[in-house]
């Protein structure tokens, strides 16, 4: 019986050590409760607990990254379409999460669904696909209010995907399309009208120098000669003989 006494206390004193002492992570906090009521929040390091009487709930301080589940939306121009989105928020107050809302990280998922609804569908399609930063800083800003009661501080917001119906991928494939065909046709009529441009300078140019013309020939003649190996025949106009023609007669005179 004396050997069995010892052993026995030696064991409850193991479990009551194991009851209160705990060791939290550079990143976790404590909130530590005595018989219901909040004492403090602990940590990080070696944390000792009254047995029996103080519990203590972990609470992570790292930034977490949380994906917001595909939301149908039906934007301000009644198109359906559905988005999906991540939220980065991280504890700030481990008091606050713990006691002013039952689980956070639930809370904190379906305020960004409900939110992410809202906001998307007060924007018309255009704005969803082409103002994305101003969305999100709008969602961002939302939940940081909301959650700031629960000690939660939303870092930021990002659409990921916005899936659209077929029919309106197709309408929007046309219009693209569309768009393109648009943009082609201004730079050739631009391409048209500079070159026209060019070619009127070139004429005048010509108009005033009459020997340019002779030279442009000359030079197009060497430029056919050295691409084709062919022969060809051009006819030789007077007014390109009219200068060689005035320098003979001009003795004789």
């Amino acid at each position: 019986m004396s050997f069995i006494l010892p052993g026995t206390i030696l064991f409850l004193l193991l479990i009551l050590l194991s009851n209160s002492l705990r060791i939290l992570r550079e990143y976790e906090r404590g909130v530590v409760f005595r018989l219901g009521r909040f004492v403090g929040v602990r940590g990080p390091g070696l944390i000792i607990l009254v047995p029996f009487f103080e519990k203590m709930v972990r609470v992570s301080l790292r930034t977490v990254a949380m994906d917001v589940p595909p939301q149908d939306v039906i934007t301000k121009d009644n198109v359906s379409v559905r988005v999906n989105a991540v939220l980065y928020f991280q504890v700030v107050d481990p008091e606050r999460s713990i006691i002013e809302v039952e689980d956070y990280l639930f809370a904190t998922s379906q305020l960004a669904q409900t939110t992410l609804r809202s906001v998307l569908g007060q924007a018309e399609l255009d704005d969803l696909l082409s103002e994305r930063d101003a969305l999100n800083a709008r969602v961002e800003k939302i939940l940081d209010e909301s959650t700031e009661l629960w000690g939660i501080k939303v870092m930021t917001v990002e659409m990921k995907d916005v899936d659209l119906p077929l029919e309106m991928k197709r309408a929007m494939a046309k219009q693209a399309e569309a768009e393109r065909e648009r943009r082609a046709k201004v730079i050739h009529a631009e391409g048209e009208f500079q070159a026209s441009q060019r070619l009127s300078d070139a004429a005048g140019i010509i108009e005033l120098h009459p020997v340019a013309l002779q030279l442009r020939y000359l030079q197009a003649l060497t430029e056919i000669a050295a691409e084709n190996n062919s022969t060809t025949l051009f006819p030789v106009p007077i007014d390109l003989l009219s200068p060689f023609m005035k320098q003979f007669k001009a003795p004789s005179s």
